[in-house]
């Protein structure tokens, strides 16, 4: 090894453990307090659009966003209620002298690219983190919060995914330090003007869903991230039961994206999902790629009877009315005075169930109006109902009381 070799490795072992030095004294620091960021007044219903992570992941270009903008117009989505083009991690570049966020060269113009999801009756969606570095590795808001917000609303964003995961290495993991972050960005956001819907991304630590409202987030993630197989999706859907009480209109619990359509699962269990997050409900961000949806993928996203269930005003949360076996039956008061009624089977055989709708409170004593959403039929009259369900599937309806 040469002298100047060994100066070079000299310096970048200097370099490397100044790096850690910091990080460890920043560590060791607490996030000064924020102030309660006032509600915006967003996402009355929950949010509905795509999310470019469960399919691209970090192959995500400014190409395949328009190639989806496109898509969800020719197949209906966007008439359905899918509205928001959201793109994940891996778009941000370094920046520029003056502290601008950049995009890199997979993004290009990104005032152009929310022009171009904007002609089509859409909303571009963005990501960042509370972290000087993204999960990624790619450029986080850390010190640049009001910046990057007022970037963001120059080139048009509508909605901000804001990941807690690059902030771990800078401050110890409390639930002070997460509120504190994420209420700076509220803050930052709400200084802009741009209505611009908020959601937080963080596995629910700390019982997010309780102070979730004060960041001025409207979503926030309830759970680690979700995959697309049967114990991943149903582990973390059942879960929202017990968090009801804190999600509604505004300010919505996030089990994460949907996986319908990546081919992890079955239909019936993409129906599961569907129909799960739906009752809850929650947030409906696709995440396949919509190019190549199959007929299945295309009925069970563009099934506008189910959508009309997540999507009711009221916002009322599911309720579990029993457990009978591996089968959950869950029910949620709609604002037209129906009630939704969800026959849920956990278990790995098909399984018959029954419900005497008297069980549904009193207008229901004279026998009720039913309704199969995914059969879309009219379920046969009388005072109670009996029918199977398949593994992992579902059985839908809405009920209304007899006229």
């Amino acid at each position: 090894m040469t002298s100047h070799q060994t100066v070079r490795l000299s310096a970048a072992l200097l370099a490397v453990l100044s790096s850690w030095t910091l990080l460890a004294a920043s560590a060791s620091t607490n996030v000064p307090a924020e102030d309660v960021v006032p509600a915006n007044g967003l996402a009355h219903t929950p949010p509905m659009g795509w999310n470019s992570w469960n399919h691209f992941a970090g192959r995500i270009t400014a190409s395949d966003v328009r190639d989806m903008a496109d898509a969800m117009v020719t197949t209906g989505m966007r008439d359905a209620g899918y509205v928001y083009v959201n793109i994940d991690d891996t778009w941000e570049g370094e920046r520029s002298k003056t502290g601008e966020i950049q995009t890199n060269e997979k993004f290009g113009d990104m005032s152009a690219l929310a022009a171009y999801v904007h002609a089509r009756g859409l909303k571009l969606g963005i990501y960042s983190s509370p972290g000087a570095k993204t999960c990624a590795g790619f450029a986080g808001s850390h010190g640049h919060e009001e910046q990057d917000a007022r970037t963001f609303a120059a080139w048009g964003v509508d909605f901000l995914k804001y990941d807690y995961c690059g902030a771990t290495v800078l401050y110890p993991v409390t639930r002070e330090n997460q509120e504190a972050l994420f209420r700076r960005m509220g803050h930052a956001l709400r200084k802009t003007g741009r209505p611009i819907v908020y959601s937080l991304s963080q596995s629910g630590d700390f019982d997010i869903w309780k102070w979730g409202p004060q960041t001025g987030a409207n979503m926030w993630r309830t759970t680690p991230d979700i995959s697309d197989n049967w114990e991943s999706m149903s582990k973390r859907g059942f879960r929202q039961l017990d968090l009801g009480a804190w999600s509604g209109p505004g300010h919505w619990n996030d089990p994460d994206m949907l996986e319908i359509g990546n081919g992890g699962m079955t239909a019936d269990e993409y129906r599961t999902q569907m129909s799960l997050w739906s009752i809850l409900p929650a947030p409906l961000l696709a995440g396949n790629d919509l190019r190549t949806m199959d007929a299945v993928t295309k009925e069970i996203l563009l099934n506008r009877e189910v959508i009309a269930v997540d999507q009711d005003p009221a916002g009322t949360p599911a309720r579990r009315l029993e457990t009978r076996g591996e089968v959950e039956v869950l029910v949620r008061d709609m604002s037209d005075g129906s009630i939704v009624v969800g026959f849920f089977n956990r278990g790995e055989q098909p399984a018959k169930v029954d419900l005497d709708w008297r069980r549904l409170g009193d207008r229901f004593g004279q026998g009720a109006a039913a309704r199969d959403l995914w059969r879309r039929t009219a379920v046969a009259p009388g005072r109670a109902f009996t029918g199977s369900v398949p593994r992992h599937g579902v059985v839908l309806l809405r009920v209304s009381p007899a006229a």
